[in-house]
């Protein structure tokens, strides 16, 4: 098995992650595992924040590393809280203080259009000059009460159309199969594979 660190401490990630990779050879350590802090997400664009957390993770491991940077954008808040979507409602805010902001700020809006997306970059080490890159979106609704168990985040608010369910109602695999993270993962993975073919 591959070792692979990844560059996140969420647990939520990480359980998602690791149902998605379980097909293929790679064991999963969070980087919280190593002792590896947290990196620093200063940019304003998805993908620079993974590469960045993946070059930390990387270089302070000395393995191969996967990052996403993941969010949630509002159409009527002009793409907010999007990058800042774990921090929204401050550097240490929880799930129930985000959901409680955006609410907040969605109030007076009747555009209630949202999409999820997910970055991933995976680096075979600290200097990897071409690492894999992809991105993706997940087109839904905020609503205004929570529904469903599952997921984390802002999962009980976010409506998914047409499955008639928010994303927390969805079971792990059914929500792997549509969520962001897992067409990412997805896009990733067939990156590898020609990579692969090429050797």
């Amino acid at each position: 098995m591959q070792k692979l660190v990844l560059a996140s401490n969420n647990a939520g990630k990480l359980k998602e992650f690791s149902e998605l990779l379980a097909p293929f050879e790679f064991e999963i350590i969070p980087q919280g595992q190593l002792d590896i802090p947290a990196a620093e997400e200063p940019f304003d664009t998805f993908l620079e924040n993974a590469l960045a957390k993946a070059r930390h993770a990387s270089q302070l491991s000395g393995l191969p590393a996967l990052a996403d940077d993941s969010g949630i954008c509002l159409n009527a808040l002009h793409g907010a809280p999007g990058v800042r979507s774990a921090r929204y409602a401050g550097e240490h805010a929880n799930d129930a203080d985000n959901n409680q902001k955006l609410l907040a700020a969605l109030a007076n809006q009747t555009d209630r259009s949202a999409y999820y997306v997910c970055a991933l970059v995976l680096l075979q080490s600290a200097d990897d000059s071409n690492p894999i890159r992809v991105e993706a979106h997940w087109d839904g609704e905020f609503i205004d009460i929570p529904r469903g168990d599952h997921g984390f985040g802002y999962d009980p608010y976010f409506y998914i159309p047409e499955l008639g369910k928010t994303a927390a109602e969805l079971s792990p695999s059914d929500k792997n199969a549509f969520s962001h993270r897992g067409q990412a993962l997805r896009m990733l993975l067939a990156e590898l594979i020609k990579l692969d073919q090429r050797v």
